[in-house]
């Protein structure tokens, strides 16, 4: 066991703790990236759409701000949307200057084009590639500063002092699990850990995520104290591939391409799902329509509709899209230069996450999140196509300078249970929170120790739970993710209805309650993902917990969150964030206030057509 000490830690090496540690390093910085994967691997890497930015003349960060407020179907942050709309267009640029290959016009312009939402193409985009780009452009910088990275390291757990008060505590680090030799870490922090590390995909059976988004980040952050932010608004996107949930880019609705039913009917026209904007209408709106094609009996096999893009010709689609080619062709066996593809939705991206400020500050001093994993509520309850990966590096580098200065920043919006507004009263039909004697701690301990000592004695906490886990002779994990995976994909997916969700409440305490009895079969120190993956597991019940008793208690259709019983906006009741509080393992709901009031204007909710 060793300690490791450095100004910065960053968690996680996808776009925002790439772009989180450069600006550190920049901010004059020691800072170090512990990561479970390789930089280049991080699930960044498949974003293939693009960067939304407002750079051409007839474009403005003002109007960038407008769609995706609408986009947030009014549950957007303004400080936290103006600030991704004024920031994007300088990040973008300054990445063209760090070299990445964006595709450009004849006239040597970067290229933009139309995504889903917006009023004016702003996506600007490498192929259908952006995300891998990104990663490898950022990464480069990471190399050329020298910055450390400890890869193949899992962090389990965040090393934060014990204080009843959330906003009393201080986080000082955080301990990694070594994946080559089996040793557990301590790695000491002496001004900010940045959390970085990404959605939780695997709390379904179909995802455009990699098996490594498992949302560890969220749910260290959430047993430490720091509140989860409106998780039960989670992005289904409409064109997966159905075999595999490989996601397809909206870039090829973006230059054109067309959605069918079984029928040959162009639905979404057709049958008045958007009128106007057809295919590039917000994505919970093409998702919905194309369960309902289905539903109806308009379907494929495999609950599909298909995509066309022949008719954009060979020569475009090689030169855009060239990617998608073989995607159809590697997992579906269709070539889409000569027939559709088949797709339906599939989730792709979590709207909520760890509550921060836009700074990317949590409650809990020192401790800072950034990208997928946190919820600075940029998105709202639905997120638009391009602003994902703006946001990894807006508030990623926002994160990575305050995390150096180490110094609390003035923000607009406040975090933590004192910017409570209203108690929630939702009726959950079992317990909830911790089982028992929980072999999971809180990640707290110790109120005057040094960062040292509290680093310490939580290595010793993880190491005890690892050696639990490794001499029990239990259940294997995998049984209880799979029925994990199966209740949030069956109850908890595009159309939800108040059954559903109580039972899957029922059947997430279920998992919960056999977690208790799991152990690791694997016996070797080294390379052990036996052991890695039973630990992502225990994350992914906390998030299941958290995002189900969400949906359970917004009743209303917002976004992407659709209610069978509640099918308006209720501006009057639910024109606020959802709050869940782990509490020591009695979690609480509550509820803070949206701001809608920005720079110069204040956004008024509207009705939201496309």
């Amino acid at each position: 066991m060793t300690l490791h000490e450095h100004d910065v830690i960053v968690v996680g090496a996808g776009g925002a703790g790439l772009r989180a540690a450069i600006a550190a390093h920049e901010e004059g910085a020691d800072v170090a990236m512990v990561t479970k994967l390789h930089p280049v691997r991080s699930h960044t890497g498949a974003a293939e759409g693009g960067i939304n930015a407002a750079l051409r003349e007839g474009d403005s960060w003002e109007d960038h701000a407008y769609d995706t407020m609408k986009g947030s179907d009014y549950l957007g942050d303004a400080p936290a949307v103006e600030t991704l709309c004024q920031d994007s267009p300088e990040e973008t640029i300054q990445l063209e200057h760090w070299g990445m290959a964006f595709s450009r016009e004849e006239d040597g312009r970067v290229s933009q084009r139309p995504f889903g939402g917006l009023s004016f193409p702003r996506t600007t985009y490498a192929g259908a590639e952006t995300g891998h780009h990104l990663l490898h452009t950022m990464y480069e910088q990471v190399v050329k500063r020298g910055i450390q990275v400890y890869d193949e390291q899992y962090v389990m757990e965040l090393a934060v002092t014990d204080h009843g008060d959330p906003e009393d505590r201080v986080c000082h680090g955080c301990i990694g699990y070594d994946i080559k030799t089996g040793n557990l870490n301590g790695f000491v922090a002496n001004t900010g850990v940045v959390i970085a590390t990404g959605g939780p995909g695997q709390l379904y059976a179909h995802t455009t995520n990699a098996v490594a988004q498992t949302g560890d980040g969220q749910a260290m952050a959430y047993r430490a104290g720091a509140p989860l932010q409106d998780m039960e608004f989670v992005q289904f996107h409409p064109t997966t591939l159905p075999s595999t949930g490989v996601l397809i880019s909206e870039g090829v609705r973006g230059e054109g391409g067309i959605l069918y039913n079984s029928e040959g009917e162009r639905f979404m026209f057709e049958h008045g799902y958007a009128n106007n904007d057809g295919e590039l209408a917000s994505r919970d709106v093409v998702a919905r329509a194309e369960v309902t094609e289905v539903n109806e009996g308009r379907g494929y096999e495999n609950d599909a509709v298909h995509l066309d893009m022949r008719h954009l010709g060979e020569e475009r689609i090689t030169d855009r899209l060239e990617n998608i080619i073989h995607l159809a062709t590697d997992f579906e066996g269709v070539d889409p230069l000569e027939e559709p593809m088949p797709v339906k939705p599939g989730q792709h991206y979590a709207m909520g996450g760890i509550e921060t400020d836009e700074n990317g500050a949590t409650c809990i001093e020192g401790l800072y999140a950034a990208g997928e994993c946190a919820c600075v509520s940029v998105h709202g309850s639905n997120r638009l196509g391009g602003n994902a990966l703006p946001e990894l590096i807006v508030f990623g580098a926002r994160a990575g300078r305050h995390a150096a200065s180490g110094e609390p920043a003035s923000s607009q919006i406040e975090t933590g249970p004192s910017a409570r507004t209203e108690t929630s009263n939702v009726d959950a039909p079992v317990e909830l929170g911790r089982v028992g004697a929980d072999a999971v701690t809180d990640g707290g301990t110790l109120l005057d120790a040094t960062p040292n000592e509290v680093v310490d004695h939580t290595l010793e906490q993880e190491r005890e739970r690892v050696e639990t886990l490794m001499e029990t002779d239990g259940i294997n994990h995998a049984d209880v993710r799979s029925d994990l995976q199966e209740t949030m994909t069956e109850n908890v997916n595009v159309f939800r209805n108040e059954a559903g969700l109580k039972q899957a409440l029922e059947d997430i305490r279920a998992c919960r309650e056999r977690y208790q009895d799991v152990g690791v079969s694997d016996p070797s120190r080294t390379f052990n993902t036996d052991l890695m993956q039973t630990i992502e597991t225990r994350n992914l019940i906390d998030q299941a917990e958290v995002l189900t008793l969400g949906a359970l208690a917004r009743t209303e259709f917002r976004g992407a969150h659709w209610r069978e019983s509640h099918q308006e906006r209720k501006d009057e009741e639910w024109l606020k964030h959802t709050m869940v509080a782990w509490n020591g393992g009695d979690p609480e709901l509550y509820y803070t206030d949206v701001i809608l009031e920005g720079e110069e204007k204040e956004y008024e909710p509207k009705v939201r057509s496309y």
